[in-house]
């Protein structure tokens, strides 16, 4: 495509629409037709330009030209309790669900993993001395070590605040990252894995793999598959890269961005009832069958969430992006 001709061929239209965007709401009935009318083929011209002959000057206008006859059109909506209701019981559990596919099998080869490290480090003493010296193996694992101490080393509510934080930014991590086809997606999901791994091979080999599990499974149990869903969900969008599907890449991209954007506010607040878990409940005189009840509860609460009244959402067409009005707009592509 010849730009030149191009931009001289409708350079007319895109004044027009700038100038009746200049006016406002002060616009006849035949006004706001061209209106409408040169925002859709402003729209196309600007993806077709930059399909064809990518100028970044004239790509940067025509975008904000786009973006506020957008505006103008459609108008601007509020976001309401409806919305964060609809988000919390459809949205958000429908995302999770869908996904299923890419966070289980996450999670259970990430657990086989972290359970392997474990045994490899509890079956092996020159693996644990190379972790660490004896003193400080036993300064770990020994009744009232670092391990147990851990969870009640700082303030209940500061604490429960610091892990969420950390977890949330972790999940995160997952969810940006993915769209590097997923590689940092799996060096994270290693290292946590690691650091189980670790925790499991001591304490194991000083015979306290009871106590072990007492303090991680309460909280574990809910934060992990949160990390989880946040990993799988990270794969997933690295996927969407190399294997776009029936749609553009640029189109599968967006769909899929908007989606993890939702599923990083959900899992943050899933994130949110583990730190509540174990800042207040892993520390706590409760005896180990009482804690680690509470953890599967809420486990088991999480997963009804996801395949009760996500699997009710999906079916019904929910895919936890964000309303069709609130999507850019998509121009049809011939296969």
């Amino acid at each position: 495509m010849d730009l030149d001709v191009y931009v001289t061929a409708h350079r007319a239209e895109w004044e027009r629409l700038d100038h009746l965007l200049g006016r406002g709401g002060k616009l006849s009935g035949a006004e706001a037709d061209e209106l409408v009318a040169l925002y859709q083929r402003t729209a196309t011209h600007l993806s077709l330009i930059q399909s064809s002959s990518p100028d970044p000057m004239l790509t940067a206008r025509l975008t904000q030209l786009v973006a506020r006859a957008r505006a103008t059109v459609t108008g601007t909506r509020r976001a309401s309790w409806r919305d964060a209701v609809r988000f919390l019981t459809a949205g958000f559990p429908a995302a999770v669900y869908r996904s299923r596919r890419w966070w289980i099998p996450t999670a259970l080869l990430s657990t086989l993993l972290g359970v392997a490290i474990g045994w490899w480090i509890a079956a092996n003493p020159e693996v644990q001395a190379s972790i660490g010296a004896p003193a400080e193996l036993r300064a770990m694992t020994r009744p009232g070590g670092q391990y147990e101490t851990y969870y009640s080393s700082h303030p209940a509510a500061s604490f429960a605040a610091q892990v969420w934080t950390n977890n949330a930014q972790a999940a995160a991590v997952c969810l940006v990252l993915g769209a590097f086809l997923g590689l940092p997606v799996l060096w994270i999901l290693f290292l946590n894995m690691l650091n189980l791994g670790v925790g499991i091979g001591l304490m194991s080999a000083a015979g306290r793999i009871d106590t072990f599990l007492g303090l991680i499974l309460p909280h574990g149990l809910l934060e992990l598959t949160a990390v989880f869903v946040a990993a799988g969900t990270g794969l997933k969008l690295g996927w969407t890269v190399i294997d776009p599907g029936p749609t553009t890449r640029r189109a599968a991209l967006a769909q899929q961005g908007r989606a993890a954007i939702g599923m990083a506010i959900g899992l943050a607040l899933v994130l949110f009832v583990s730190g509540l878990i174990e800042g207040f409940v892993t520390p706590s005189g409760l005896p180990t069958w009482a804690r680690i009840t509470i953890g599967v509860v809420a486990e088991l609460a999480f997963l009804a969430y996801v395949y009760v009244l996500g699997g009710r959402a999906a079916r019904a067409g929910e895919t936890g992006d964000v309303d069709i009005a609130d999507r850019s707009a998509e121009l049809p592509t011939a296969a």
